[in-house]
């Protein structure tokens, strides 16, 4: 009886023993898994929230919208009106949470949560990032006009999360008055101190936070100021049937009214008259061409620009150059020969009276001192030398003269006695 109960003891023992292991098994507490991840998603984009739990047994998982104090899910079940929630089970441990399209006031804490008693949750964090966007209704409007050398002050407000980052630049490149070392501004206000022409232009307001796409806002500042004119060449000259152009340099803002006058009439574009007008900004540059000048077309040309805020002019006076010609060069060479061949003449006419006048000082310097050889006169100047031999022969042949005059005198005394 004993050896019959001995092999039944041992199958009972081992099948309690399976009873307790399946009994331990289906009596554990859930737990969760794994925590649940922060997820960051930008605005109009789908998230997953996910829920790990082990031994779910037959309790239910939850998720709520701490923010809100929201229930969405309940097991399978979507409990919220809102239809961009949503639930999913994997069939093994993971319920996820779907959010689509997402909006701005989905950010916050989510709770999954397990009924157990005492209830189970963790909670984890959805982030929605949204990209900048200038708020139109806060900032200054597209287009301003300001006068020159007043204060003007650019506003940019811009909203996203995270906060958006404001900077400003100028559209040509050109740096920005407020630090002229830097051609960037970084702040939601733009002041511009007492504000001049040259930065008159397109001002560009640029919103970034890190979250694609940055956006920008252009803003047109228009510095009003009354013409001014400035005339390169005051006084221009040209010889008669020639083409000649004057011009005037402008700059006015708003645009000014720009026209020429001469005889106190407007000049107007003709055969006679070609007008022509360069614009760039604020700046002008006109030019007038007249054609084949006449008597009638020299005098005073006025240049005029005028505005809504003043006017004002500049002067050119046009004269005539007579018109070159050869014969004169001609006539002023020939004549510079002539010139030339007199002025020959003449200094050779200076030589020899410069002889002749010498001459009759050195024959009366030679008659003084003859009786003396000792003490005959010697010219300065070596051109004097061949004068002097000639005088030398002169005065020999006078003492010839002078000593045959005296014999004959004397012999006419002898024969007298």
């Amino acid at each position: 009886m004993s050896g019959k109960r001995g092999p039944f003891r041992s199958f009972a023992i081992s099948l309690i023993q399976i009873i307790t292991i399946i009994c331990q098994v289906l009596t554990e507490e859930p737990r969760f898994a794994e925590p649940i991840p922060n997820v960051t998603v930008a605005l109009g984009r789908d998230a997953s929230l996910p829920c790990v739990v082990e031994h779910l047994g037959t309790y239910k998982v939850a998720w709520i919208h701490i923010d809100r104090q929201m229930i969405l899910t309940i097991h399978r079940h979507v409990i919220t009106r809102l239809a961009r929630f949503s639930v999913s089970h994997d069939n093994a441990m993971t319920w996820l949470l779907h959010v689509s399209q997402v909006q701005q006031e989905d950010r916050g804490y989510y709770m999954c949560q397990v009924n157990t008693n005492p209830m189970i949750s963790q909670v984890g964090y959805l982030q929605v990032v949204v990209p900048p966007n200038i708020l139109d209704e806060e900032s200054t409007q597209s287009a301003v006009a300001v006068r020159e050398n007043q204060n003007i002050s650019l506003v940019c407000k811009a909203d996203g999360f995270p906060t958006p980052k404001i900077m400003w630049r100028r559209e040509d490149g050109q740096p920005i008055s407020v630090d002229k070392r830097k051609k960037v501004y970084e702040g939601d206000t733009l002041s511009l101190q007492r504000i001049s022409r040259t930065e008159m232009g397109a001002y560009l307001c640029i919103a970034t936070n890190a979250v694609p796409p940055s956006v920008s806002k252009r803003i047109i500042v228009d510095v009003e100021f009354s013409p001014m004119i400035w005339v390169p060449n005051q006084l221009v000259g040209a010889p008669a049937g020639t083409d000649v152009t004057v011009d005037c340099h402008t700059e006015a803002h708003p645009r000014a009214i720009s026209y020429w006058v001469y005889d106190n009439v407007m000049v107007l574009p003709t055969k006679k008259y070609a007008i022509n007008t360069e614009e760039n900004s604020y700046r002008a540059h006109m030019k007038l061409t007249v054609r084949n000048l006449q008597t009638g077309d020299f005098g005073n040309y006025r240049c005029i620009s005028k505005n809504s805020l003043g006017e004002t002019e500049g002067s050119i006076r046009l004269y005539e150059i007579p018109m070159p010609s050869t014969s004169p060069k001609a006539t002023e060479m020939k004549s510079n020969a002539n010139k030339e061949t007199t002025r020959r003449v003449n200094a050779s006419r200076a030589v020899q009276r410069d002889a002749v006048t010498e001459r009759p000082s050195v024959v009366r310097a030679q008659l003084d001192r003859a009786p003396d050889r000792a003490h005959v006169y010697r010219a300065p100047h070596p051109h004097h030398a061949s004068g002097s031999r000639s005088l030398q022969c002169w005065r020999q042949s006078f003492l010839a003269i002078v000593v045959l005059v005296h014999i004959d005198f004397l012999t006419d005394i002898f024969i007298c006695f």
